[in-house]
């Protein structure tokens, strides 16, 4: 805008039209000039950030997989499995799972850390059943339930009211 109102003054002010034709032509070749470059700024931006997650994805993979690696070996050397050990697998794949779905598509459903919030409460309130009072295992337990109603009305709130294309992207 800015450089159309110079436009404007230079026509109004030149007597030669020729001229002033091609001052404007000249200044929206240098406002299409900056335009580019705002626009390559924006592109770089972008691509550093997508790296930068990536990256951050690729970490967490690699810590996730050792973590299974290290859970697996104490499994080994215990020679015992417990519910609490699949569990934690459980929970390790889910996190595999979750990377490899933003990975590939970009997005982050939500109903995946959810589940893996699950998941973790139901392994707490088994490993720690013992210890806890009766009001902190119906906390544990209440939790799990909001929880499971929050992914249920998700899910109705998504088949009832779908995304469209443009709100995906």
């Amino acid at each position: 805008m800015h450089g159309r109102v110079l436009v404007k003054d230079l026509w109004n002010n030149l007597p030669n039209k020729c001229i002033t034709r091609h001052c404007q032509i000249n200044i929206e070749i240098n406002c299409m000039t900056n335009r580019n470059k705002n626009m390559q700024v924006n592109k770089l931006g972008k691509k550093v950030i997508v790296a930068a997650e990536n990256i951050g994805l690729i970490i967490i993979a690699i810590a996730t997989i050792i973590a299974v690696s290290i859970e697996i070996n104490a499994m080994f050397t215990a020679r015992t499995v417990t519910l609490a050990d699949l569990l934690l697998l459980f929970i390790y794949l889910e996190v595999l799972a979750m990377v490899a779905i933003y990975l590939d598509s970009g997005k982050l459903p939500i109903r995946i850390p959810l589940y893996i919030a699950i998941v973790a409460l139901a392994r707490y309130l088994i490993l720690d059943m013992k210890n806890m009072d009766v009001w902190h295992m119906l906390a544990v337990s209440g939790a799990i339930l909001i929880i499971t109603i929050a992914i249920l009305v998700h899910r109705y709130g998504h088949s009832k009211y779908p995304y469209k294309e443009e709100d995906i992207s």
